[in-house]
Parts: C-alpha cells; structure tokens; sequence
C-alpha cells in the first residue's frame, strides 16, 4: 500500500484510539466474570442447587425423631340439670367447665424397610444433579459469552477493513476529480467513482449497525444495562493444540450432561430401593408427657388432673394393596432402564458432537493459513493494481476488482479466525473445560 493510504490509514487509526480512550477496553476474562457474577440464569440455577443442598439432609430422609407439644384448652358456661338415681333433680345455671391438656410427645420411626437410608441417599444424589445443572449453565452462558465476544472481535476486524477501503476510494475519486479536471478522464469515471464510494459507505453503515447490535446482545448476556459501550480487543488468538483423544478423556469425566445422566441412573435406582423396602414391616416408637386438669360446676367430681410419662411402640406390615406394590416395582426398573438407555444415548452424541466438531475445528485452522497467504496476495495485487491506476495503464473496473478482492479477502480471513474460535469454543464445552 502507497504511503498515503498508510499515512491516512495511521490518522484514521489514532482518531479510532483517541475517541476510544473513554470508553471501557472489555477483554474475555472480564466478560466470563461479569457474566458469573450477573447472569440471571446463572443465579437462578446457582439458587436451585442451594434448595438440593439444603434438602439432603437426613432429617428430610425421615430418620430422625418428630418431637411435638400440644395445648388444648376448653372451656364452657351451661345451665345444667342432673337427675340421680333416686330421683333426686339438681340444676345449675351458668355452670363454669374448664379441661385443660398439655405436653410433648416423641414419635420415631427406627424401621422402614431401609427406605429412609435410600431416601437420603436419593436426596444427596439430587444435590449432585444440582451441581451438574450449575455447571451446565455456567458452561453454556460462558460459551455463548465467548461466541458474541469474538463474533464482536471479527466485526470490529470487517470494520476497519471497510474504513480502509472507504480511503481507497476517496482517493480514487480525487485521482478521477483531477484526470477529469485536465481532460484526461471522462465524467462516467467520476461518477463511477462516486457510486463505488457510496457503495462502500453504506456498507460501512451497515457494519456498525450490526456491531452495535450485537453489543447490545453481549451486554444483555453480562445482564448490565444495555447502553454500556465498550470496545474489545483487535485480535482472536486461536489454540491450534487441541487433540481429540485429550478431549474425549476430558468429556467422559467433566461433560456436564453425561454426568446429569449418570446421577438420573443413580437416582432411579434408588427410587426402586425405597419401593422395594414398602414390602417390609415399619417400627415406629412413641412416648410423651401430658398433663390435663379438668373442673366442671356439677357433677359427682368437680375436679381432676393427672399427669405423667406414656410410651410403646406400634408395628405395621402391608399385606395386600391391590398388587400396587408390584406394579410400582415394575414402573421403577423400567425407568432404570430408560435412564441407561439415555445415558448411553448422551454418550454417542457426545462422541459424535466431539468427532464433528474437531474436524471442523482442523479444516478450520488449515483455512486461516489459506486465507492470510490470500489477503497478503491481495494487498500486494492491490498496491500494483493502485500504482497502474495512477498511471492510467488499467481501468476503473479492473482496480474496482483489485480493491473489492482486498476487502473480502481480509474479510474471509477475520472471519476463518473467528470460526476456528467458534470451534475451539464447541470442543472446550463439550469437554467441560471452558469454564476454567
């Protein structure tokens, strides 16, 4: 390129520094933490596994004792008539009866069939399904935080390839001004020219539109207010080192949905547990202390009240329900088995989302080689194409070519940096890596 499209390149580039000074440099780091930080579904999913936790607990299992206290206080005012045995009538009005109970009693079942071991081994189970769901959105958001931040990258890339081009021709349409000017050049390459110029401005508009759109999008992930303006880097650094028998290994242990998997197998096992324990007698032991005092106005005992300890134990054993016992055994080893069957219907996707996603990942890294051999062969067919124009040896279609040829091929090459990203991204989610 001449030196003067390097010399306005350069002003052009320290206006962009100068304007940008003020606004917020976000790097990716950044962003993922935010994100962690704001998101609401990253909140919400981080308040559900806190519910899991809370209720894997072995009280929650029914292991442990219900102690209660009671108070029951009664109380009347009755007009009152008795007659005895030898015809004796006595009356009261407005007779005043109280009966007064209270205690604590203690109920505990020290029996069920091991069902509450199996309850509680279920609800530590959930609280693992908890975390994996956690992790599982976390994952996600920071993928999608990643897609948008380098899809942001390759655009602010797109951008300043137009502005480049946009110099380009304000040049060639001084160059056609002045041909024009000493009759060198007709009115039709002035006027071609300008329409290229136009052309390429509102391309440009275009560019910034979507730019500040997906900004917008970036800043809805971050759950922040959606006029933040920020800028981000200049540049998308792509890991080429990734190796599919690495990821496979990594997946198989940190792949957040294959794991949801492993612990539903768990969790319906266990749910067959506790129904097989219904088949076994339930021990429970009750004791309790009471006091009840009770007065009545008229009667052969106007007062009474005792107090003192009561305990025992009741024992239970289901002998017939209609064969639901049967049933619900049946329905849970057919849920276990569904929960095998989509486990290993999660691992062969997986498999196959790993396989397809890393030779995407490999043709993608061949083709940023391919397309920067291309852009710097249209830079240097464009400096060649700008000094022939100059000259007036070639004409205004075939530079027109020249520069569109530059553009898109530094277009092609943002944007193969920014696929090849993309599938870094897919293969680290798929390994449960990403987040780290």
């Amino acid at each position: 390129m001449n030196t003067k499209i390097l010399f306005r390149s350069l002003i052009l580039l320290l206006f962009c520094v100068i304007k940008t000074n003020a606004q917020e440099v976000l790097t990716i780091e950044n962003a993922v933490k935010i994100a962690l930080e704001n998101n609401y579904e990253i909140k919400i999913a981080s308040n559900n596994s806190l519910v899991n936790k809370a209720n894997a607990t072995s009280g929650n299992a029914g292991m442990l004792p219900k102690a209660t206290a009671t108070i029951v206080d009664n109380n009347g005012i009755q007009n009152l008539s008795q007659t005895r045995s030898d015809g004796t009538v006595t009356k009261l009005n407005n007779a005043k009866s109280s009966n007064l109970n209270y205690g604590v009693g203690l109920d505990w079942t020290i029996f069920d069939g091991f069902k509450m071991f199996a309850k509680l081994d279920q609800l530590k189970e959930l609280q693992k399904l908890g975390e994996a769901q956690l992790k599982l959105t976390i994952i996600t958001k920071i993928s999608d935080v990643n897609n948008t931040y380098f899809d942001l990258v390759q655009q602010q890339q797109q951008l300043a390839a137009l502005d480049t081009t946009i110099v380009i021709s304000n040049q060639r349409l001084n160059l056609a001004q002045n041909r024009f000017s000493i009759g060198k050049a007709s009115k039709l390459e002035v006027l071609n020219a300008q329409v290229d110029l136009n052309t390429d401005k509102v391309a440009l508009l275009r560019q910034k539109e979507l730019y500040a759109n997906t900004k917008i999008v970036l800043n809805q992930i971050l759950a922040r207010d959606a006029k933040t303006d920020f800028i981000v880097v200049d540049s998308i650094t792509v890991d080429s080192q990734l190796l599919l028998p690495e990821l496979t290994e990594l997946a198989e242990k940190q792949n957040p949905q294959l794991e949801s998997q492993i612990i539903n197998k768990r969790v319906a096992e266990l749910q067959l547990k506790q129904i097989k324990g219904t088949r076994y007698p339930t021990v429970k032991l009750n004791t309790g202390y009471n006091f009840s005092d009770s007065q009545s106005g008229l009667g052969f005992t106007t007062q009474s009240s005792a107090r003192g300890l009561n305990y025992g134990f009741s024992a239970s054993l289901n002998l017939f329900d209609g064969f639901a016992q049967n049933r619900n055994e049946q329905i849970a080893k057919i849920q276990i088995e569904n929960s095998k069957l989509e486990f290993d219907q999660q691992n062969q996707q997986l498999y196959s989302q790993l396989a397809t996603s890393y030779q995407t990942y490999l043709t993608n890294l061949e083709l940023i080689d391919l397309e920067e051999k291309n852009e710097a062969i249209a830079n240097q067919n464009l400096n060649i194409t700008l000094d022939k124009f100059r000259i007036g040896t070639i004409t205004t279609l075939e530079f027109r070519t020249a520069q569109l040829n530059y553009v898109n091929a530094k277009v092609r090459y943002s944007n193969a940096q920014f696929q090849a990203k993309l599938s870094e991204i897919a293969l680290k989610e798929l390994a449960g890596t990403i987040a780290l």
